[in-house]
């Protein structure tokens, strides 16, 4: 072999070494093993993923993972992250046609292994999939298809729809209560809620609510429900098994995203467009104190000791980290573009 083919050769190792090194670093500078507890926060305009350490609030990994990346939960065991992919084009309220044609070959459930930060499979989702939820047992998912006012059940084993349950317009929250029994389904156009038993998948009952139900919440020991309207500005309180709404509280703002302490004494509302965070008091239900955060507020999700609450900020791309404590903003996070949704994974190993 000529002297110039061997330095060309060697010239091409070390590029592939180096783009395989680049490329580990990229992915993830996380390592399988022992980790503290993380929030894995969507980025619907960047399509990825960050990976926030709690402990430092710091971004350790940053994951891509397709178009529109909007609803992250996790497995019951936390091995898994699963995000819901829409390849339809963004399009404000009350809009009478689509931007653009949607890519539906990009819709779809992408699962993360928590451990590498890597995406390692990916599931169906019927069509245009924006929230979701699990099952109890981690075994399904449930899916809320906004164009097609449809609910999809996912078998995470075989990889299929089982079902598709048919639901208001334009579904968008989805919730399974703790224990197990019942799936919330907020339906935007039609200002109501759909509950559905989550053993047959019938619709049970449907609840009438302010103006686009946005997200849905349960209480620890499934005894409440609460619902966001955005429109309505109001939060809605549902008493569990009978589902009756039980109040109906002002919030102001565009009522968005909900977290409930583990103790179950308030709940947390993100405001969107009016950038602040709403506490309300589960007992007397009423709103108890507030706090400005990043632009457009809408993702929550809390520490599971009930001492920190994060919210996503969609339009200052970044998190803040709130003391639940004195209600003071302890930390501003920058990550992706708009982010949407946030679960946060416990520590492990």
């Amino acid at each position: 072999m000529s002297f110039s083919k061997l330095h060309t050769l060697a010239r091409f190792s070390m590029l592939l070494a180096s783009m395989l090194v680049l490329g580990a670093c990229n992915r993830s500078s996380a390592r399988p093993g022992s980790h503290g507890a993380r929030a894995f926060v969507s980025n619907e305009a960047s399509g990825d993923i960050s990976v926030i350490d709690i402990a430092t609030n710091t971004v350790a990994a940053t994951i891509p993972v397709g178009k529109r990346p909007r609803g992250v939960q996790r497995s019951p065991d936390g091995r898994f992250v699963y995000v819901a992919l829409s390849g339809s084009v963004p399009a404000g309220p009350g809009a009478k046609e689509p931007a653009a044609p949607p890519d539906k070959s990009a819709d779809g459930i992408a699962v993360i292994d928590t451990a590498t930060s890597a995406v390692v499979d990916r599931l169906p989702s019927g069509s245009d999939p924006e929230q979701f939820a699990l099952s109890k047992d981690g075994t399904k998912l449930f899916v809320s298809n906004e164009d097609a006012a449809l609910l999809s059940v996912v078998d995470r084993v075989s990889k299929r729809i089982d079902q598709s349950v048919k639901v208001g317009e334009e579904p968008e929250g989805v919730a399974v209560s703790p224990d197990g029994r019942w799936i919330y389904v907020a339906c935007e156009s039609s200002s109501a809620v759909e509950v559905v038993d989550a053993t047959t998948f019938a619709v049970v009952k449907e609840l009438k609510t302010e103006a686009r139900p946005r997200s849905v919440a349960f209480s620890a020991d499934s005894s409440k429900a609460y619902i966001s309207s955005e429109l309505g500005g109001t939060l809605a309180v549902v008493s569990l098994p009978k589902h009756d709404i039980v109040a109906t509280l002002k919030i102001g703002g565009r009522p968005m995203g909900l977290a409930v302490a583990p103790d179950g004494g308030r709940v947390y509302v993100s405001t969107g467009h009016g950038g602040d965070v709403m506490v309300v008091d589960a007992e007397k239900y009423e709103v108890v104190g507030s706090l400005h955060v990043g632009a457009r507020p809408w993702g929550l999700a809390m520490t599971p000791d009930g001492k920190t609450l994060l919210s996503a900020n969609g339009t200052s791309d970044d998190v803040s980290v709130i003391d639940v404590n004195t209600m003071k903003e302890t930390g501003r996070i920058h990550v992706g573009g708009k982010p949407w949704g946030i679960v946060i994974v416990p520590a492990a190993g």
